[in-house]
């Protein structure tokens, strides 16, 4: 089979990395296009996984629209030479529209329901939409759920196993306690209208921080020199070591939130932005959601103060986990095996549950 797939975020490349994997070793023909977001190339290459660039986005909203024709119109021209008997994304448009000009099926994952714009552009074209089973909207007949969360698919313990060397690169001792705080650019339509910290009050946290623990900032954005000095450098790859070590993530973005709460690291999210992955992960105690800044430095000393924290959070984290598929290896079976796939799990939803 020939599968053809588009990336537009970092993120993504940790969900499809292992799917590409299986589909490759299980001689599948693979085409991967790759927005130049963030480090989403840099992933790519060091993954050794080829792919074609389909180019920078854009932030405002007429640039968006150029953008949008633009990359359909790359998509196409490479879907008319590679041929491809279905595409995958995670709620790519472009990757929909290409598919529904060629007359091919589009699989689709989503799970963030704030997303409506983007929603509106990828679903009249996708044929399934595979969610987590919290997601908050129904998509209709074409919507499939799982029970699990996407980053499993890159850092449940059997697919994940943390290297310590990231500390060494930094510096860091074993023992040495360290806090990991994320900034996005809020260029993202869904962002629009949107807020996390204000300058005044993540200067506030990060000197209360610095009482108990060692900063690092990751940020999408160019820092403001008054934060330069506390700016992390490290391989894209060796982020999620870093959050594995980490006492505590404080952060703007849901994707490193939701991923710190899968490594059971302690974890403080803040915008005014949420998902029911996130809600789901609160309520079971993996991350603290907060619409502003306030209370989040008692939430902070809280934590800090508590030196079996880690402990007890990596036991609420198998606990939650306990029930939950591995969805690498649904959605690895799922596409290898569609259309078929999709109507036995029409026919059986329970037959999800197998993939354990």
């Amino acid at each position: 089979m020939k599968i053809f797939i588009d990336i537009g975020h970092p993120a993504h490349v940790h969900y499809f990395k292992n799917t590409i994997k299986f589909l490759n070793d299980h001689n599948h023909h693979i085409m991967i296009t790759a927005r130049d977001k963030d480090v989403t190339h840099q992933l790519l290459d060091n993954y050794s996984i080829p792919y074609v660039s389909r180019g920078k986005g854009r932030k405002s909203l007429i640039g968006k629209l150029f953008y949008l024709i633009n990359a359909d119109f790359q998509l196409f021209k490479l879907s008319r030479i590679f041929k491809p008997d279905l595409f995958l994304s995670f709620a790519s448009p472009y990757a929909g529209h290409v598919s529904f000009l060629i007359g091919k099926p589009h699989i689709s994952l989503t799970d963030t329901e704030h997303a409506k714009l983007g929603i509106i552009s990828f679903l009249p074209f996708s044929d399934v939409v595979l969610t987590p089973k919290v997601f908050k909207i129904d998509l209709g007949n074409k919507h499939l759920r799982f029970n699990g969360f996407m980053e499993q698919c890159y850092l449940q313990k059997n697919y994940f196993k943390p290297n310590n060397k990231v500390l060494r690169n930094l510096d860091l001792e074993p023992h040495d306690k360290f806090v990991i705080i994320r900034l996005v650019s809020w260029d993202a339509s869904h962002d629009i209208g949107q807020k996390g910290f204000t300058q005044d009050s993540l200067l506030s946290i990060i000197e209360e921080v610095k009482k108990y623990a060692k900063v690092f900032i990751s940020s999408e954005c160019v820092l403001p020199k008054i934060l330069k000095s506390y700016q992390l450098a490290i391989k894209p790859t060796e982020i999620h070591d870093l959050l594995f070590y980490a006492e505590l993530f404080i952060g703007e973005g849901a994707t490193m939130a939701s991923e710190s709460a899968i490594l059971g690291t302690p974890s403080i999210y803040v915008n005014t932005l949420t998902a029911g992955t996130l809600e789901a992960q609160a309520q079971q105690g993996l991350l603290h959601i907060y619409h502003s800044s306030e209370g989040i430095i008692e939430k902070v000393v809280e934590i800090l103060n508590d030196v079996n924290n880690k402990e007890k959070q990596r036991h609420r984290r198998d606990q939650c986990l306990h029930n939950n598929i591995d969805v690498n290896k649904f959605i690895s079976w799922f596409v290898s095996n569609y259309p078929e796939s999709f109507d036995l799990i029409k026919k059986d939803p329970n037959h999800i549950g197998s993939f354990s």
